[in-house]
């Protein structure tokens, strides 16, 4: 009885793989609880806030892994950064012109999302490559841009979605905790989130079942960007302004996450509760080195250690498959694919 209760639990921790990002955020909050008092009630507000941008980001390179056939966007960074520039040159910090910010963030995501995913399915240049060549494209925009920025001040508006509190709660985290929620609706719920995650279990099953791949993936890119751009924008407001690197650090953070909260890395099987979890373990993983003083080098060599660490703990469950109905764009009845839990 008790093996078949262990096995049951094993299983369950098997496909809620989003729980060992959950245990490790609890754990070493304690730890970080015993050996300093900086950490209370106010400082995991902080990490939520810093947690809350990195979960815009990493939510768009959840569903950009979730498509499989090894895609990752490493053009999240320097879309988020082109899009905190051109933002800030044309809001002006006012409200009267953040209509244009907005509209210029969209247009940003959109071009991006595109170009993206016509060089993947168009092109057939693998995403990696692809979005690496695109991101060096607008990281020489955001150069050209750093040279029109003068000093400006910030809308209202988004300084107040980025900085105020409800009920001490920051209103940024709230604006994630929402993201998430429809992510995961969209993944769990509706037609495109299967369809995804049969698509990433196996592409050419998802073909013949009538699923039209290329727009599944498709959309993925523009998700992706349209996330990052509005990141941007966001994460401008926060902190005043933009500057060159500023989207940096989530280049890895934002794969990290993904990784860190279960999601399958060749796809086919995501969480956004799970990717919210991994995008604030690696704010308190941060949060740690820094403490210790260890330098910026240092924080990515362990940031990467603990990625392969989580991946090699949770993946005992990749090799099971499980059947299940993959609705078909033509009308017809559901075909069974097998797919990886």
């Amino acid at each position: 009885m008790a093996g078949l209760g262990e096995g049951r639990l094993i299983d369950w921790s098997q496909r809620n793989r989003w729980i060992w990002a959950l245990i490790g955020v609890v754990l070493l909050w304690f730890v970080l609880s015993l050996i300093t008092s900086r950490f209370s009630l106010q400082s995991l507000s902080g990490v939520a806030v810093s947690a809350s941008f990195l979960a815009l980001a990493g939510l768009g390179q959840m569903f950009v892994i979730t498509a499989g056939r090894g895609n990752i966007d490493l053009s999240i960074p320097n879309v988020l950064t082109l899009s905190a520039y051109v933002s800030t040159i044309l809001i002006q910090g006012h409200d009267s012109r953040l209509w244009l910010g907005v509209l210029a963030t969209l247009g940003i995501g959109i071009v991006v999302g595109s170009v993206n995913a016509v060089l993947v399915l168009a092109f057939r240049i693998p995403a990696i490559i692809a979005t690496l060549a695109t991101g060096y494209i607008l990281a020489t925009a955001s150069l050209f841009a750093n040279k029109e920025l003068v000093s400006y001040g910030v809308s209202p508006t988004l300084k107040w979605l980025t900085t105020a509190r409800v009920g001490g709660f920051p209103v940024v985290a709230m604006l994630a905790v929402v993201a998430v929620v429809v992510g995961s609706i969209v993944l769990g719920r509706l037609v495109y989130g299967r369809t995804l995650s049969a698509v990433g279990q196996s592409t050419r099953a998802a073909y013949f079942s009538g699923i039209g791949v290329t727009r599944v993936v498709a959309a993925t890119f523009l998700i992706s960007s349209l996330l990052a751009a509005l990141d941007g924008l966001l994460l401008q407001a926060y902190v005043g302004g933009a500057f060159l690197e500023m989207g940096g650090p989530y280049l890895l953070q934002s794969l990290g996450a993904v990784v860190l909260g279960g999601s399958l890395i060749m796809g086919g099987s995501s969480t956004a509760v799970g990717t919210l979890f991994g995008c604030v373990l690696l704010i308190l993983i941060v949060a740690t080195m820094q403490i210790a003083g260890l330098p910026s080098g240092m924080q990515d060599i362990v940031q990467g250690v603990v990625v392969i660490a989580v991946l090699s703990l949770a993946g005992g469950g990749r090799g099971r498959t499980v059947k299940r109905a993959i609705p078909t764009t033509q009308g017809g009845a559901g075909t069974k694919v097998a797919g990886r839990s």
